[in-house]
């Protein structure tokens, strides 16, 4: 990985094109993660096959794309993410940063359990 696509910050946090993320705490049976997403960025559209995601939106609002369906989760709601179904987060403002909770299940949580299938940063 190039410094371009991830650079850690001093409190554990890793920087990515369209944003960033801290892991709040992780075991061998959990990871929990805060991403925050820059305004008018968005993630891959992705799956993972050996986990589920719930995401818990603290700040903005998100648009996720979940298996081609477009909805709009504002700050204090969540959705559910299961493994295997194909998703994406979206910060559709333009000055405000979308902020939420990912709690991550299942048998593994690498960052390598990422099936990308779309991307804006031409990360494959």
């Amino acid at each position: 990985m190039d410094t371009a696509e991830s650079e850690k910050g001093s409190n554990g946090s890793e920087c990515r094109p369209w944003g960033s993320f801290t892991i709040l705490d992780e075991t061998a049976y959990f990871k929990v993660k805060r991403i925050e997403v820059l305004p008018k960025k968005r993630l891959s559209y992705q799956r993972h096959s050996k986990r589920s995601e719930h995401w818990f939106v603290v700040a903005g609002t998100a648009k996720i794309t979940l298996n081609g369906t477009e909805i709009l989760v504002p700050a204090g709601e969540s959705v559910d993410i299961p493994a295997g179904h194909a998703h994406r987060v979206e910060n559709p403002h333009s000055t405000e940063p979308l902020v939420f909770i990912e709690t991550q299940t299942g048998s593994y949580f690498g960052e390598d359990d990422i099936e990308r299938l779309e991307d804006d940063f031409g990360r494959g």
